[in-house]
């Protein structure tokens, strides 16, 4: 982030910011064959703290001030909570909705990137995880954590048609919308079946991660809208989400270098999560540099689709591989480093 810039521009170098640490993210597994669960779940702690605290004074506490301010709320403010509230509202529906409606039509990334099949050798040169702890990732739904004896400290792979994904009975079908004859024939996809898996990756991931880009891009937007509205502040945004971005990265190649696919594979996976981003930062900077009024609306929007993804992937995913008060511990922490960033510098 480069002060003196256009908004949109910022916008631009914010989110090629963030891509650039989920793409550091998976580039972990150029480095270990494997990872210490323990690890993994402290930073995906850490990042719920970061995100939620970021929510609070990037996003919210511009959009209430400017509400307040625009006299378009009551004389002296009182009713600057409606458009804030809505706003909210609206952003973790709106990451709600898409999960559903990924769901009905039966896309769930993490089936469609274990039906893209290594060849033998991949395979055989990929290493192993034993047992059977459930797992989630916005990414990669039924990847599963497991422990090597009590500490939790490995991944594994299970069955994924005999896994149950929190959001109910939609995640125990394959993906894809394959048929009878198709699931029969599972471990050897046509190439049509595996370039269709590709693109249902693609679409998946790409809904995941457009808040969180929109957050970045009107965040730039806002900045000089209300003195709560700094350029630190909005810089520090991003550098939150970035942070958040790293783990999640790691969260997606790992399991799929121990799913027997390469690491160049398992790392074009990983930081394909962030590449929407960039492209959402833009339009969410340019929307709210032409249409004043709508801020405190896609300040609050942003924040309601952060803290949904934090409350329905982050937090979950952190807790489900045995070192839950490990990951709430971290979560503190990084929501304490978060506030210390925008209160300090901001």
């Amino acid at each position: 982030m480069i002060s003196g810039l256009s908004p949109v521009s910022q916008a631009l170098v914010g989110t090629l910011f963030t891509w650039g640490l989920t793409a550091a993210g998976s580039a972990v597994v150029f480095f270990l064959a494997g990872t210490k669960r323990k690890v993994l779940d402290g930073s995906l702690g850490f990042a719920a703290g970061v995100m939620t605290a970021a929510s609070f004074w990037s996003l919210l506490a511009p959009a209430i001030e400017l509400a307040e301010t625009s006299g378009s709320y009551g004389a002296e403010g009182e009713w600057a909570f409606i458009p804030v509230a809505f706003g909210f509202l609206l952003g973790a529906l709106f990451v709600y909705a898409a999960d559903e409606f990924m769901s009905s039509y039966g896309i769930q990334s993490s089936s469609i990137i274990m039906g893209i099949q290594p060849d033998k050798k991949k395979e055989d040169d990929a290493y192993t995880y034993e047992a059977h702890t459930p797992y989630h990732h916005p990414a990669m739904s039924n990847v599963s954590a497991v422990g090597q004896g009590s500490s939790s400290n490995a991944f594994t792979l299970v069955d994924f048609n005999d896994v149950k994904q929190r959001r109910g009975e939609a995640g125990s079908r394959v993906v894809g919308a394959m048929n009878d004859e198709e699931d029969q024939n599972y471990g050897k996809p046509s190439k049509h079946d595996l370039w269709r898996r590709i693109l249902l990756l693609i679409i998946a991931i790409t809904v995941h991660n457009i808040p969180e880009g929109l957050a970045v891009g009107v965040g730039f937007g806002a900045v000089g809208k209300t003195p709560l509205a700094t350029f630190t502040k909005a810089k520090n945004l991003a550098l939150g989400i970035g942070i958040q971005n790293f783990p999640e990265g790691m969260a997606v190649s790992l399991p799929l270098r121990g799913a027997g696919h390469s690491v160049w594979w398992a790392f074009w996976y990983g930081q394909l999560s962030g590449m929407v981003e960039p492209a959402a930062g833009v339009l969410g900077a340019l929307a709210v540099s032409y249409c004043e009024p709508v801020l405190p609306y896609a300040l609050a929007f942003a924040a309601g689709a952060m803290i949904f993804v934090v409350m329905d992937d982050i937090i979950p995913e952190a807790q489900m591989g045995g070192n839950g008060r490990w990951a709430s511990g971290w979560c503190i922490v990084g929501f304490i480093v978060m506030m210390a960033l925008d209160v300090a510098l901001g």
